[in-house]
């Protein structure tokens, strides 16, 4: 049996005290290297982030031209479109807002007779939650536009892109559904449409 000496076990603490040295290294190494691929990650994300945000932006501009392009499509064409229902036209009025205290209205195009007014909202592609919000615009068109509080206010909507069960759910809520058949645009309600009044 081997008698293990002082010197011996010095050896022994210098060499748990090198391995600990080496081993504090590697670990300072490691969260070194993972401190970077976090900043780098960190900025990466940043990068990906503000991408999509300029995205959103370009989309929203490219929305908003687009439900322009519509409204201007829809001006001309609706003195034709009711009129081939019976409806005189007398004024078209663009982009009408009114606001009375808190409470605020913008509507697209309004189409004007004697005894009607017609709120058109106009959209590239139509949803049913634009749906819902046209008729709560409705609901209150004549409190915040008396102008009209006389009239009869019926609605409309068009879109460049109208899915069918978005048509169809205008349609039973009272709506006229315009949009694209080939190359002009018509009220696609059948003839047995009945429109909701306000």
């Amino acid at each position: 049996m081997m008698s293990t000496t002082y010197e011996d076990i010095l050896q022994l603490f210098r060499e748990v005290a090198e391995a600990q040295k080496e081993t504090e290294r590697k670990f300072q190494e490691t969260e070194r290297l993972l401190k970077e691929r976090s900043q780098d990650t960190d900025r990466k994300f940043q990068e990906t982030d503000q991408k999509i945000k300029s995205m959103a932006t370009a989309i929203h501009k490219l929305g908003d031209r687009l439900g322009d392009y519509i409204e201007d499509a829809v001006r001309p064409a609706a003195v034709r479109l009711f009129q081939e229902r019976g409806i005189a036209v007398h004024e078209v009025h663009q982009n009408v807002s009114a606001q009375r205290g808190i409470e605020g209205i913008e509507v697209d195009l309004l189409v004007v007779n004697d005894t009607d007014v017609i709120a058109i909202e106009c959209k590239s592609l139509l949803s049913v939650d634009d749906v819902n919000e046209h008729r709560e615009r409705l609901d209150k068109l004549k409190r915040l536009l008396p102008t009209y509080a006389n009239k009869r206010v019926l609605g409309a909507v068009s879109a460049m892109v109208i899915p069918d069960n978005v048509a169809q759910y205008a349609y039973r809520q009272g709506f006229y559904v315009i949009g694209q058949s080939g190359e002009q645009l018509v009220i696609r309600n059948d003839e047995r449409f009945q429109p909701k009044a306000w």
